[in-house]
């Protein structure tokens, strides 16, 4: 009986730029920077948003500030990018958005040999049936999927974790600060000022999102910690991580948009266990962790020498245990949240698959 031969990688084609937010605008700027800096990338032929779709020509940057400008001004909008998916093998789709209706045709993209790279975390970060069917997708079509900017804003952390898996390490447990806004929140909270003065100083400096408890939820770190698991070949499922949250049931049934008053709520509470933590020389950190037995999000007093201690601003910060680091852990570290290093992370993405696909010669 022959072997049973993997599908070629499908060169890539044309790219189609989904999301035209911050995230999507700092992209279209990368990309026309390392074009016209002479690097190889496909041609950006679209780009779209929940509104319209635009064709870019020779001017993506135009293209970019009609599809906004469209959300803007609310004139009737062109078709949308659904109605103009004419996509074919080898294009490659970006995913700057956070919509779960386009994460959900991710897998189909890929079964169809349409390359994607992406920002959202809804392909691999939810349902486990969602991110088996990428996996098949790949595995079938020859497609590659990108989702390196899905954790940590880019930061090296899934490509390590499925390197030390290609050279026959097992991940034995991975725990990290993996919310740029919550990371940023407990390196300034101090117990001086209430807790909820600092998450009004975060959603004002752009570093929450517009509905804070979104974040304060760690229903994001729930989101990260199973691609992270995932990628670490332990499939769990989405009941499988138990998360505390910090929004009590009152301040989660209150309507959009709760105001910096509604916070209030969390001032005690929060003051209390800053200072125990400080009692036993601690400190607050907000921590997702997982092994082959479960995984855990919530907030957790930890010795200031921890590894997860360290960082500042809206660092992330990994911790990963396995087989080849069981004495001392590999520690990566560095920022998780901002458009820039977020685009940056897609258009490495991009250029890997370009890079991968293109036919020898």
């Amino acid at each position: 009986m022959s072997a049973v031969m993997a599908p070629a990688a499908v060169p890539a084609g044309r790219l189609m730029l989904l999301g035209t937010g911050t995230v999507g605008t700092a992209f279209v700027q990368r990309h026309q920077r390392l074009h016209h800096r002479g690097l190889s990338l496909p041609t950006l032929a679209w780009l779209a948003n929940s509104r319209t779709a635009r064709p870019c020509g020779d001017s993506p940057a135009k293209a970019l500030q009609q599809a906004n400008a469209t959300l803007r001004d609310g004139s009737a909008p062109s078709p949308r990018w659904s109605d103009v998916d004419g996509l074919q093998p080898g294009d490659l789709v970006v995913d700057a958005t956070a919509s779960d209706a386009v994460a959900d045709r991710h897998a189909p993209w890929l079964a169809r040999g349409v390359h994607v790279v992406t920002a959202n975390k809804l392909g691999q970060g939810a349902h486990l049936a969602r991110a088996r069917a990428i996996a098949a997708g790949c595995r079938n079509s020859g497609a590659r999927y990108g989702d390196g900017a899905t954790v940590g804003a880019g930061l090296p952390v899934l490509n390590s974790l499925r390197a030390l898996r290609a050279g026959g390490d097992r991940i034995q447990r991975v725990e990290g600060v993996l919310s740029g806004s919550l990371a940023w929140l407990f390196h300034h909270y101090d117990g001086q000022r209430p807790f909820s003065a600092w998450v009004d100083d975060a959603l004002h400096a752009g570093y929450t999102e517009p509905d804070p408890r979104v974040d304060l939820s760690g229903e994001d770190v729930r989101r990260n910690l199973l691609i992270l698991a995932r990628a670490s070949g332990i499939d769990l499922n989405v009941d499988q991580v138990q998360v505390s949250s910090l929004v009590p049931a009152s301040l989660a049934a209150l309507p959009l948009p709760p105001s910096p008053a509604a916070f209030e709520p969390l001032d005690a509470p929060l003051l209390a266990l800053w200072r125990q933590a400080q009692s036993t020389r601690g400190c607050l950190r907000f921590i997702g962790g997982f092994d082959r037995n479960g995984a855990q999000v919530g907030l957790r007093i930890v010795d200031r020498d921890d590894p997860l201690a360290g960082g500042a601003g809206t660092d992330n910060r990994v911790v990963i245990h396995s087989d080849r680091y069981a004495v001392q852990p590999l520690v990566i570290q560095g920022p998780g949240a901002g458009a820039d290093v977020t685009a940056a992370a897609l258009l490495d993405d991009v250029l890997r698959i370009t890079c991968e696909t293109r036919p020898i010669r």
